[in-house]
């Protein structure tokens, strides 16, 4: 069965999409720890992040550098963490997430509540 992730860049689940190419697909967090709170995986199945081939794990990183840099950008954050975790979804993950202190990176905190409205209006600030 299709990771949750795979069924979003397959169309069958909605995101806020922030980017894609033929081979990452970015979208925005639904349970986010910061405004512009994003995630960015390969679009061919793998488990677990150090399982990608080594030209996967390069242009998935080049990938999401182009998107921490609009997530700095807009949200003008002092930096982007780069943050590779989570055992809840089978389907390698980078989170990228705006901070100005690293308690701003702390996974066990109370996630924001966004409307729909809002999240869209990040996403569409992000492409």
């Amino acid at each position: 069965m299709a990771s949750i992730f795979s069924r979003i860049v397959a169309g069958e689940i909605p995101c806020y999409k922030v980017a894609e190419n033929d081979k990452f697909f970015a979208f925005l967090d639904i349970a986010p720890l910061a405004k512009g709170h994003t995630l960015v995986i390969p679009k061919r199945e793998v488990d677990y992040f150090y399982d990608l081939e080594d030209e996967e794990l390069q242009g998935m990183i080049v990938f999401a550098k182009e998107i921490a840099k609009k997530i700095k950008a807009t949200t003008q954050c002092t930096k982007v963490a780069t943050v590779v975790l989570g055992l809840e979804v089978a389907h390698a993950h980078i989170h990228l997430v705006p901070m100005n202190t690293e308690k701003d990176v702390d996974f066990s905190r109370e996630k924001l509540k966004l409307t729909p409205e809002e999240f869209a209006e990040i996403a569409a600030s992000l492409q």
